[in-house]
C-alpha cells in the first residue's frame, strides 16, 4: 500500500508563492505517475498537473499553465507543486495523489490519495 502526505499549504495573498510537498511511503514501485488535484466548497475535484516517476514529463491543467510547477525527488519520494502568481481562485484543499500511470487528469485514474493541505489566497 502507498500512503500520502502533504504539507506546505497556508495563508497567502495574492501574486504570492507556496510551495506543497507529497510525501510518499510504502510501495511506491506500484505507481507510475503522481498527481495534484484541488477541490474547494461545493465543487468537484479538478486536476491541477501530473508527473512520471520515471522522468521529468509534466503535465499542466490550463489554468495553472505558466504559474505552477510540479516536480519530484525520487531519493526522498516526495513531489513537489511550487505554485507562483497565485489567485484567490486557487483557493483550495489540494490533494496529491498516485496512479499507475502518467499523466491522467480523471480522479478514478488514481488509487492512493493524501488527505489533502489548505491553501487560501486572499484578495
Amino acid at each position: 500500500q502507498v500512503q500520502l502526505v502533504e504539507s506546505g499549504g497556508g495563508l497567502v495573498q495574492t501574486g504570492g508563492s507556496l510551495r506543497l510537498a507529497c510525501a510518499a511511503s510504502g510501495r511506491t514501485s506500484s505507481t507510475y505517475g503522481m498527481g495534484w488535484f484541488r477541490q474547494a466548497p461545493g465543487k468537484e475535484r479538478e486536476f491541477v498537473a501530473a508527473i512520471s516517476w520515471s522522468s521529468s514529463s509534466t503535465y499542466y491543467a490550463d489554468s495553472v499553465k505558466g504559474r505552477f510547477t510540479i516536480s519530484r525527488d525520487n531519493a526522498k519520494n516526495t513531489v513537489y507543486l511550487q505554485m507562483n502568481s497565485l489567485k484567490p481562485e486557487d483557493t483550495a484543499v489540494y490533494y496529491c495523489a498516485a496512479s499507475r500511470f502518467f499523466g491522467m487528469v480523471y480522479t478514478t485514474s488514481y488509487t492512493y490519495w493524501g488527505q489533502g493541505t489548505q491553501v487560501t489566497v486572499s484578495s
